[in-house]
């Protein structure tokens, strides 16, 4: 369940200036870490398509101010029309941006996909039209609570052994979404013991249009699977085989709905242990223990 609490004030007639410019609207946003968030900025005075020659006097660019531990600002990322937005830090690549649409519809809203604790601060959505003598800006509280995913355990007993972790959800929303094929994705990640979150390393991405993209070697070796009609059937678990000690650590199993702003997540927490002493008289399985989660909600 993801909740969003928002204050906001506005500010009326000519604004309030601050060290960022003329503040036009403020804004307070609390989310819980691996939500997706949307930091509203829009503004019509930048939409202008007959000035070709003067696009380059529009400019909009997002900033971030952290006050803890230390006072910074941080570029986040910036775009002006005919050129692509250009994003500062390489650890939000893929997962910060705003509407390729920005300088057509006036849309510059901010969207970060699983927001982290470091994602903290204000962040300041400046709006510029050089040649028209046009500052605006406008600034967003983001806040990070705890996330709100639980961790299923699962405890594989034997190395060499197999292990399914499940992630299903067989809403026809997800199954029944061919015309946004685009716009649903699927994504495996894993977190090595003391990696941190923001660190972790993504294992795949599956799209419901069939096409899928391997990170790394264990797909093509069959380490790691998933159902080839997993879209279909709606159900995206995770096969590994041939449990090794090296494989301990969190899996999470990402659902992305674009369209819809619809966001799951499921964590698994893995540990590999050392066979029992081999007995004849008896054969000690694979023994896996979960705990269940609530069934998600659209």
């Amino acid at each position: 369940n993801l909740r969003l609490f928002t204050s906001k004030s506005r500010f009326r007639g000519q604004g309030v200036l601050s060290r960022f410019g003329l503040v036009v609207e403020a804004r307070n946003i609390t989310l819980p870490a691996g939500a997706r968030a949307v930091l509203s900025c829009r503004s019509p005075r930048l939409v202008w398509t007959r000035d070709n020659l003067r696009d380059r006097q529009r400019v909009v660019h997002w900033d971030l101010v952290r006050r803890s531990p230390e006072y910074s600002v941080e570029r986040v990322l910036d775009m002006s029309p005919g050129a692509r937005q250009r994003v500062y830090n390489s650890f939000n690549k893929d997962r910060v941006s705003i509407p390729e649409t920005a300088f057509n519809d006036g849309n510059f809203s901010l969207i970060i996909n699983n927001v982290v604790a470091t994602d903290k601060g204000v962040y300041t959505c400046n709006l510029h039209h050089h040649y028209c003598q046009v500052h605006r800006n406008i600034q967003i509280q983001l806040n990070v609570t705890k996330s709100e995913d639980r961790v299923r355990r699962v405890f594989v007993v034997l190395l060499g052994s197999s292990v399914v972790l499940p992630c299903v959800n067989r809403r026809p929303l997800w199954r029944e979404g061919a015309q946004e094929s685009q716009q649903q994705v699927v994504h495996w990640d894993y977190q090595a013991p003391g990696v941190r979150p923001d660190r972790a390393e993504r294992l795949v991405d599956l799209y419901a249009s069939g096409e899928r993209r391997d990170y790394g070697p264990l797909f093509s070796q069959n380490k790691m699977s998933l159902d080839e009609d997993a879209f279909t059937l709606g159900d995206f678990s995770l096969s590994i085989s041939d449990l090794k000690t090296a494989d301990i650590g969190l899996y999470s199993c990402h659902l992305h709905h674009h369209y819809c702003g619809i966001q799951e997540r499921r964590i698994f927490r893995l540990t590999v242990g050392a066979p029992p002493p081999s007995n004849p008289a008896t054969s000690a399985p694979t023994t896996v223990q979960s705990n269940e989660l609530p069934e998600p909600r659209e």
